[in-house]
């Protein structure tokens, strides 16, 4: 929680100027009936006209007052908050950006959305209720309380026992409902997360017909966090009912015991109505501390959910170094004996060793699951080897500033993703200053460029979002352009052809030999061994260990696990005369 802290602090004056003015409203509030009593007891008694309008007077001066007061702490708890707010999400997108995989894998996007919104709209609620409230309300019940004992010693003693009543009543409800508040925003997760899932696929419900399933589904969540929302209400609920029967049950004391006093002369009416009106400011003021402790508890809850996703670090630190100098001569890529694991058990990659040099193309193919993408993310630094070493350019990887590693590498994701914009604007992820020729010529090399040129507004194009305006394939193409805008040094592949026809992907990687710089590494995954068959090299894993590392001959020699697969795709339904075309041209 302390992590916080510092959020509140460039609104020092806020938190100060706000309560102050709040506590001036409640002084002017708590002269009241002070006034009161003595237009009764003189005024009226007296039947004194002019005191009365006097006396009039004053409470309207109190009550103007007290509502400049009252106005101006309501801007200042305002801006505070909406500041607060701003900048705590601000700061969370932030530190959600400089989280390694393993860490966003651990909270999950939907807990992550959660926190950034409801969590958040909770705290900067908690902020502008501390400002308005936490400070004038108990105030009002201690200054009222202090007021009634200096008004009349001898009937103070019902406001003792009232005031600690009421403190047990709030206490007792704070703590049974405070731990449920968490659980309640953990559900809310729940809730996201199945919302997310079924928009996102929205097609593969209907395609399967089980809307119903899912409706089900929906609603058992919604229902349990409704009946976790219903049962702290419950208890919420006793607060209001409670104070005012404990308020009530004093009031009626004040008036039985206040009488006896007034008919032996020791009160006056004026000083009956006095305490009634400060029972009335107490009773008040303990119905706001009632409901905004329920508030506080909430937003006690959210702001630990908020505090410990800005409390984790993550376990990809960058590199100490400003920049790093290759070593000459070195592999691009150099494993070392690495292994790694998501933290279930199981070993995803085991003993992996394979260099890969400057200019040359590489394969890599297995079966779901035999750690294709793990070899990728290693690269990448998406997480750290568990064990052993990977050098990029003869340097540990881990020394690498993050930004200098990556401007290396073009990675093409399994599933195209595009953003909302234009074409230009997708094109330029890579390198925000590439120009038109670059782009083109990533477009070309992509075998995009023709259907990019033959939209309106070409490389302004609008981009819908998630791209949904192109179709799988364009996508795919237009992913793989964005990687090579800039020409990087290592191109990642990774499964992202699986939406291209065969005659697009024969052109693609022909391209992708003749086009780019020599030195260009390039890394494929693919599941079809036709489409490696040309690569220097083609790393064959299973189960996260390494079957077989050589050429397409070598290994339909050597590895059992490779030529499975190339056999199987061989006695795969009858080919279409377009892919043996294909092949045919390939291997000459």
């Amino acid at each position: 929680m302390s992590n916080l802290y510092k959020y509140l602090k460039k609104y020092k004056k806020h938190l100060i100027l706000g309560p102050f003015f709040k506590l001036l409203e409640a002084i002017f509030e708590l002269i009241v009936p002070f006034v009161m009593a003595k237009i009764i007891d003189r005024g009226i008694g007296d039947e004194d006209v002019k005191y009365i309008l006097e006396m009039g007077g004053v409470l309207v001066l109190l009550s103007v007052v007290g509502l400049a007061a009252a106005l101006f702490c309501q801007y200042v708890a305002s801006r505070c908050s909406q500041g607060v707010g701003t900048e705590l999400r601000s700061a969370l997108f932030k530190h959600i950006n400089t989280l390694s995989m393993a860490e966003l894998d651990k909270f999950g996007t939907s807990s992550m959305i959660t926190r950034f919104n409801s969590d958040i709209n909770q705290v900067q609620l908690g902020v502008a209720m501390l400002i308005r409230l936490a400070i004038r309300a108990p105030f009002l019940v201690v200054g009222a309380t202090v007021s009634a004992i200096l008004l009349k010693p001898s009937m103070s003693w019902i406001f003792l026992i009232t005031a600690p009543l009421v403190a047990l009543v709030l206490y007792l409800i704070m703590a049974k409902t405070m731990p449920a508040y968490a659980k309640n925003q953990r559900k809310l997760d729940k809730i996201t997360s199945i919302a997310r899932e079924d928009l996102s696929g929205i097609r593969v419900v209907r395609a399967f017909t089980e809307q119903e399933r899912e409706k089900k589904r929906f609603e058992g969540a919604t229902e349990d966090y409704s009946k976790s929302v219903i049962a702290i209400g419950r208890i919420s609920a006793l607060l209001n009912p409670m104070t005012f029967l404990i308020i009530n049950l004093a009031t009626v004391a004040l008036l039985y015991f206040g009488s006896f006093k007034i008919n032996v002369g020791s009160l006056t009416q004026g000083e009956l109505i006095a305490f009634i009106n400060y029972m009335s400011q107490i009773s008040l003021a303990l119905v706001v501390l009632a409901n905004v402790t329920v508030l506080f508890s909430k937003s006690y809850a959210s702001a630990k959910r908020v505090s410990e996703l800005l409390a984790t670090k993550s376990s990809i630190c960058d590199g100490e170094n400003e920049e790093v100098t290759p070593v000459d001569g070195s592999p691009a890529i150099s494993f070392k004996n690495v292994s790694f694991n998501y933290g279930d058990g199981g070993m995803a990659i085991k003993n992996l060793s394979v260099d890969i040099y400057k200019g040359e193309t590489i394969g890599i193919i297995g079966g779901t699951g035999s750690g294709k993408s793990t070899v990728i993310n290693l690269i990448l630094r998406f997480y750290d080897a568990s064990e052993g070493e990977l050098l990029i350019d003869g340097v540990d990887i881990k020394k690498y500033p993050l930004k200098q590693l990556r401007s290396k590498l073009g990675l093409v994701p399994q599933q195209a993703m595009l953003f909302s914009g234009t074409i230009r604007s997708n094109m330029q992820w890579r390198k925000p200053n590439a120009t038109d020729e670059e782009i083109t010529k990533a477009l070309k090399i992509a075998q995009a460029y023709d259907f990019v040129m033959q939209k309106k507004d070409k490389l302004d194009e609008v981009v819908q979002q998630k791209g949904r305006n192109f179709s799988g394939g364009q996508r795919q193409r237009l992913s793989i352009a964005r990687a090579l805008v800039g020409d990087p040094k290592i191109v990642i592949l990774d499964d992202s052809m699986s939406a291209l026809d065969f005659a697009t992907d024969l052109a693609l990687r022909k391209a992708l030999n003749s086009d780019l710089p020599k030195d260009t590494t390039k890394i494929i995954i693919s599941q079809r061994a036709t489409s490696l068959k040309n690569a220097d090299k083609i790393i064959v894993l299973d189960k996260g260990e390494v079957e077989g590392i050589g050429s397409h001959e070598d290994l339909l020699k050597t590895c059992d696990v490779y030529r499975e697969i190339y056999e199987s795709q061989q006695k795969a339904p009858k080919e279409s005369e377009l892919e043996k075309e294909d092949l045919k041209n390939e291997e000459e």
